[in-house]
């Protein structure tokens, strides 16, 4: 079994006391499991990019214990510095590496989020792929106003409520906890010590102001030297060697150039192959061309990648079993819903037409995901559960007592059996809704696709409520399923509003 391994790249709000990081640092080596792979400090910014990793449970417990030391020695009222923050522990992303995938991230984040609100009473924000809400994907939307601002508003405006932890900022702030693929912190210094020439560069390149996508950046002066800091959250889309030659030639428009660039932290190792490849204008250049790819690959592993699949989930469905069932293929039908509305958001973004619209379709996007991925699960647990009841109607009845314990377990099955078509009927529901974005503001060429996820949406929302009530009805004493069916009635009612909305939509369109 191939061991799992875990990103993890805290950000904490201090590097001009080394005593600090130190102790946080050494919180974090105090897991055995978790390797503390790189520490980068910068004075300007008065901020600290701790790099570890590990297998899911040790980094999970080596974040909390950064924050939970962090919080005891770091006082955001006396905080100050270049970068924006709202926390001691300012942001807190999980990626996956070996073995390990998206929603493992999602699970870890989640988990932490809740314990660090409940325990160490710090208002704790998801964002990126573990983001509740579609505005909060966005880092720099939850820490708009930074502490300063954050400290007022918790209290009084319900769209900053955090996702887990008090309504009330302590001295720690409050952080933000997420999941995220591979991103590259990479900075610029100009050949001037005008900060706000790095302003305008940074502007230019950054996605949010139409310049180059999964780019963010600000103008900075650091060191004396004006400073294009950004992230990078897609280096396969947005290669480095991009962001360079963008960057030279908006400095170029200055008078200025180039001095030296900045890594915060650690890159992969494709990035930097890309690059080089770009610059040396190596055209037929092959991964495997890397003597040391060549030297530490591992035999195995292609033999593993080329084994075949196993029978798909449509061939399981047909099969003369009573698993998976109209449960399971209720939850299908929604991910694949999830899915056409992830792909119109993505074609919408980067299309100059629908720069006014970007924001929120890679918000859309990303909830699509999400949901996806929890339909997608709820295929096998959907089946799950079927399982268990039919095990529970195996359970002996020659006693009364036998009796009463099988007609108590039987029950509580049926209710968790309906529990889970009821879940995936809200997913529908909220897929509905996003397609219905799409349909209104996304790319007009994709708009059939927005509503064909529509389509499989509601379809997916009627296959569940069919598995709520078959099994609601079933029971003996139907007063435990009465909210669960009361639920289910608003969903279909918001659905039923929904799909008046999307033929409107489509007809203004699409007219169809």
């Amino acid at each position: 079994m191939t061991t799992q391994l875990i990103e993890c790249i805290p950000n904490f709000s201090e590097a001009r006391r080394p005593e600090v990081i130190d102790r946080i640092a050494a919180a974090i080596g105090s897991v055995s499991d978790v390797k503390l792979l790189d520490r980068s400090s910068d004075l300007d910014h008065n901020r600290t990019v701790l790099t570890f990793a590990g297998p899911p449970a040790g980094v999970e417990e080596a974040a909390f214990r950064a924050i939970k030391t962090a919080a005891e020695l770091i006082d955001l009222d006396a905080h100050t510095g270049e970068h924006p923050r709202i926390g001691a522990t300012d942001v807190v992303p999980f990626v996956p590496l070996q073995g390990a995938t998206m929603d493992d991230c999602i699970a870890i984040a989640k988990r932490l989020g809740e314990r660090v609100g409940n325990e160490l009473q710090i208002p704790v924000y998801l964002y990126e792929a573990a983001a509740t809400r579609p505005e909060r994907t966005n880092l720099e939307n939850i820490r708009k106003g930074q502490y300063e601002g954050l400290k007022t508003e918790i209290e009084s405006n319900p769209e900053r409520k955090p996702d887990f932890g008090p309504g009330k900022l302590p001295k720690a702030g409050a952080t933000v906890i997420g999941a995220r693929n591979p991103l590259i912190a990479f900075n610029v210094y100009l050949t001037s010590d005008d900060a706000d020439i790095a302003k305008k560069i940074a502007k230019a390149v950054r996605q949010s102001s139409g310049g180059l996508r999964y780019v963010k950046g600000l103008g900075l002066l650091v060191d004396g030297r004006a400073q294009v800091s950004m992230n990078l959250t897609n280096f396969r889309e947005t290669p480095i060697a991009r962001v360079v030659e963008f960057i030279r030639r908006e400095a170029g428009r200055y008078g200025v150039g180039g001095h030296h660039s900045e890594l915060v932290g650690l890159i992969p190792q494709e990035a930097l192959v890309d690059a080089a490849v770009w610059y040396t204008q190596l055209d037929q250049f092959s991964p495997e061309q890397i003597l040391e790819s060549r030297l530490f690959s591992s035999p195995t592993a292609d033999a593993s990648n080329s084994a075949g699949s196993g029978s798909s989930f449509i061939e399981q469905l047909a099969a003369p079993t009573p698993t998976p069932g109209g449960g399971s293929a209720g939850a299908y039908a929604g991910a694949l819903g999830a899915a056409l509305v992830a792909m119109v958001a993505g074609v919408t973004i980067g299309k100059k037409k629908y720069a006014d619209v970007e924001a929120e379709m890679q918000a859309v996007r990303v909830v699509a995901e999400n949901l996806r991925s929890e339909l997608t699960q709820a295929v096998d647990d959907d089946a799950a559960s079927f399982e268990v009841l039919m095990a529970k109607f195996k359970l002996p009845k020659e006693t009364e007592e036998q009796k009463t314990a099988r007609d108590a377990s039987i029950a509580q099955a049926t209710l968790n059996a309906a529990r889970i078509p009821l879940h995936v009927a809200e997913h529908a529901v909220k897929v509905m809704e996003l397609a219905l974005k799409c349909a209104r503001h996304g790319l007009l060429s994709a708009i059939s696709d927005a509503a064909s996820g529509f389509a499989m949406a509601r379809a997916s929302l009627t296959a569940a409520a069919y598995n709520v009530r078959i099994n609601i009805n079933s029971l003996a004493d139907k007063s435990p399923g009465g909210r669960m069916l009361s639920e289910l009635a608003e969903l279909e009612s918001a659905a039923d509003k929904l799909e008046g909305e999307m033929k409107a939509v489509m007809k203004e369109r699409g007219g169809v």
